[in-house]
């Protein structure tokens, strides 16, 4: 995905924060704190690819782009959380609750979570793409990032824990914990340029495919990379007796399977008839990322 996106994107995340002149301003600074910790920013940039592949310009897209960040980031802070799974480092950093503690981390995620919904949902958004595309964004968002998407895909995880989960169970964890808030970002694109149902079909084959992908890459990293090149503690699965892909398939059915999954994901795109190189070639770096 194009550089040039990551400086657009946070410029405009550090723009919707509130002021940091008020009583608060503890909690202003946490949120601030994890948006700032770099990332790929791989969901914001999605949205705008395919706004963009959909005929709307990137200012269009930024304040969807912006609130799946923010949802994406109030998740990180809650699931290293110790009444989650207890990390110190996320990014190469410590994590939100090591730097405010764990009151403050919960209240930043929780802050982050609305603001995320009041942005995409604001007078200025409206203007920019219109109150039906604003309705449709707030609720496909809520969709994926609630009860029966990521918030539920974190539920079949905690569950999980030390049991020997079947492959089903993993794919549909896996499917609603990271799959749905990158399809999110995927359908996202195209309804902030108002596009038909056939472009917001295509773009969510293509996120679910990717997401799953993405999250198979992370169980094969977790064995086989190190916690300076990943950014946080490696091996955790392991230690906190997780099914994964990893430990059902084996590492090279895992990037079998990887491969596969992208190559629908690239397929999904032929009904865009061309302009998908950007996304064609996110999908295989995506696949082959070792971070």
């Amino acid at each position: 995905m194009k550089a040039d996106y990551i400086s657009v994107i946070e410029n405009s995340l550090y723009d919707f924060l509130p002021d940091t002149d008020c009583r608060e301003k503890a909690l202003i600074e946490s949120m601030k704190y994890s948006l700032k910790a770099g990332g790929k920013r791989v969901r914001p940039s999605l949205v705008i690819e395919f706004a963009k592949l959909c005929g709307a310009d990137a200012q269009k897209a930024l304040p969807f782009a912006c609130a799946v960040e923010m949802i994406h980031t109030y998740s990180l802070i809650h699931d290293d959380l110790p009444c989650m799974d207890d990390d110190d480092l996320r990014r190469g950093k410590p994590s939100n609750h090591k730097v405010f503690g764990e009151d403050i981390a919960l209240l930043a995620g929780d802050a982050l979570l609305t603001l995320a919904f009041e942005v995409m949902s604001s007078d200025k958004t409206a203007a920019l793409i219109g109150d039906k595309a604003c309705r449709k964004g707030v609720n496909t968002l809520a969709k994926y990032a609630g009860a029966v998407g990521m918030v539920g895909g974190q539920v079949i995880d905690l569950i999980s824990e030390n049991k020997s989960a079947p492959i089903e169970v993993l794919r549909e964890m896996d499917y609603k914990k990271t799959a749905c808030l990158i399809k999110a970002a995927c359908e996202l694109g195209c309804i902030c340029a108002n596009a038909d149902d056939s472009y917001i079909s295509a773009a969510s084959k293509y996120g679910e495919c990717i997401g799953i992908a993405f999250q198979i890459v992370d169980d094969i990293l977790d064995v086989t990379s190190t916690d300076e090149e990943l950014g946080k503690p490696v091996g955790s699965d392991e230690q906190n007796s997780k099914s994964t892909y990893v430990s059902l398939l084996g590492v090279e059915k895992c990037r079998e399977l990887a491969n596969e999954l992208t190559e629908q994901a690239v397929k999904a795109l032929d009904v865009f008839g061309g302009g998908t190189s950007e996304l064609e070639q996110f999908a295989a770096k995506l696949a082959c990322r070792t971070k």
